[in-house]
């Protein structure tokens, strides 16, 4: 399986990075090694003083598929869930500042925590999920799907002209405004709704 990320999908988030809201979706890619399940902690990595979290919808992939027409693609996923791309900012700032890619910063072990995914048929409406995270108990990030600049069908469309999907592939769909540090004994929730799907410590 692998994990592919949508960036920049929230015009809120583009902004407090100062970045271009996209007219494509921009997406990037994360090794399975990335992934982080079963409420697992997360282990601050040596190699950075800045990593960030990201909360994201993400996309149970359910079959094979590729040039998947838009008006197809809600044949291709059955489950929603909630993930934290983990970002390691400073690595990421260097990079970019020397015009160099950045998977270092996105793509090390342990970025992707994901929890339970929910069936789709969970959901009256996948344009209107809400979706939040707590920190220690405080409410750090909160989105709707709504609001996103390219919707699933969109991504999964765009996504398949380029890279195969295949069962089992993991698809985060962006993160609303609101990102910001992790410390050592943080506490993590994430929730769609009033359900929490994931919660984790930093260690």
């Amino acid at each position: 399986m692998k994990i592919i990320c949508i960036g920049r999908n929230y015009v809120e988030h583009a902004k407090e990075l100062n970045n271009a809201v996209p007219s494509k979706p921009v997406f990037f890619m994360k090794p399975d090694t990335a992934l982080l399940q079963k409420n697992n902690p997360f282990f601050y990595p040596e190699f950075s003083d800045d990593v960030q979290y990201e909360t994201e919808i993400v996309l149970k992939i359910n079959r094979n598929g590729r040039h998947i027409e838009k008006k197809f693609a809600h044949k291709y996923f059955d489950q929603i869930g909630v993930g934290i791309d983990f970002t390691a900012r400073d690595l990421q700032a260097e990079q970019k500042k020397r015009g160099l890619p950045w998977e270092i910063a996105k793509a090390f072990d342990q970025s992707a925590p994901v929890g339970r995914f929910l069936p789709v048929s969970a959901f009256d409406d996948l344009n209107n999920i809400n979706f939040s995270l707590k920190i220690n108990g405080e409410l750090r990030q909160k989105g709707n799907t709504g609001n996103m600049i390219f919707d699933f069908g969109d991504i999964i469309s765009y996504i398949s002209k380029f890279v195969s999907l295949k069962t089992g592939d993991l698809i985060f769909t962006g993160t609303p405004e609101g990102v910001g540090p992790i410390k050592i004994d943080d506490k993590f929730e994430v929730f769609i709704e009033n359900e929490k799907l994931l919660e984790f410590n930093v260690k």
